[in-house]
């Protein structure tokens, strides 16, 4: 079982679900839920520098640890938050797994870091991002990818007010964000949000942007999977699953 913390209710957990059926019919991944901070109020009513501070305080350690309390012990767990994972840097995406794994005795791992394998494993090293966030935040995802010697040679910043709001994003929203964000020296496309419905899309957006597309769902289902020592090959989900 692949335990996934995952910060608001009823946004793309059924798009994880969908994923992990392509994956293995009997695959089991369960949810569970961490709070936002007391005072945030409505995430969409915040200003670009609140939604960056309310992110990164969604992904302290202690906050994680708290909230992470799965009925079933997972086989392995991730903190399932793009943002949330990558604000705090790379020895901070670090700290949060070390926290998440002494805290449940099984390996753990984020979005965030998931990334970094995934690229790795495709021999990737230049990337352009379609960013569902504010500029600031877009380049902090580039900080942290730099971080790990990874190149942004492009990005786009749709600064969406709330992961709810961005549940409801169609097939064009995506598509048509994905291709403003390619560049021609770019050996893959990221689009880092795990509350976009992106699994039925990616057989799609790799055809016609014609290189690999990283979406936030796949690549946190896939480093999972990878973790347990199981890397899935897959076809109908993208260059990931086909490597």
């Amino acid at each position: 079982m692949i335990g996934l913390l995952y910060p608001t209710r009823d946004c793309g957990e059924d798009d994880f679900l969908a994923c992990a059926r392509k994956l293995d019919p009997d695959l089991t991944v369960d949810f569970v839920y961490v709070p936002w901070g007391e005072n945030i109020g409505r995430v969409e009513d915040l200003d670009p520098a609140g939604k960056h501070e309310a992110v990164r305080e969604l992904g302290s350690p202690e906050r994680l640890s708290a909230a992470a309390r799965f009925d079933t012990a997972p086989d392995v767990v991730s903190w399932a938050c793009s943002s949330c994972s990558f604000t705090r840097g790379l020895a901070g995406a670090r700290e949060q797994a070390s926290v998440l794994g002494e805290r449940l005795g099984v390996p753990a791992r984020s979005t965030s870091l998931a990334y970094l394998t995934a690229l790795a494993h495709l021999r990737t090293k230049r990337v352009a991002l379609a960013s569902v966030y504010h500029r600031d935040t877009t380049a902090t995802f580039a900080d942290f990818l730099a971080e790990a010697g990874i190149d942004t040679v492009h990005s786009v910043s749709a600064d969406a007010p709330s992961d709810r709001a961005l549940a409801t994003w169609d097939r064009r929203r995506i598509t048509e964000l994905a291709a403003a964000s390619d560049h021609e020296d770019a050996e893959a496309v990221l689009i880092p949000e795990t509350a976009l419905h992106t699994t039925p899309l990616l057989e799609d957006l790799e055809t016609s942007l014609g290189k690999p597309v990283l979406t936030a769902t796949a690549v946190t289902l896939w480093d999972a999977l990878r973790t347990l020592g199981t890397p899935p090959v897959r076809q109908g989900l993208g260059s990931l699953f086909r490597r």
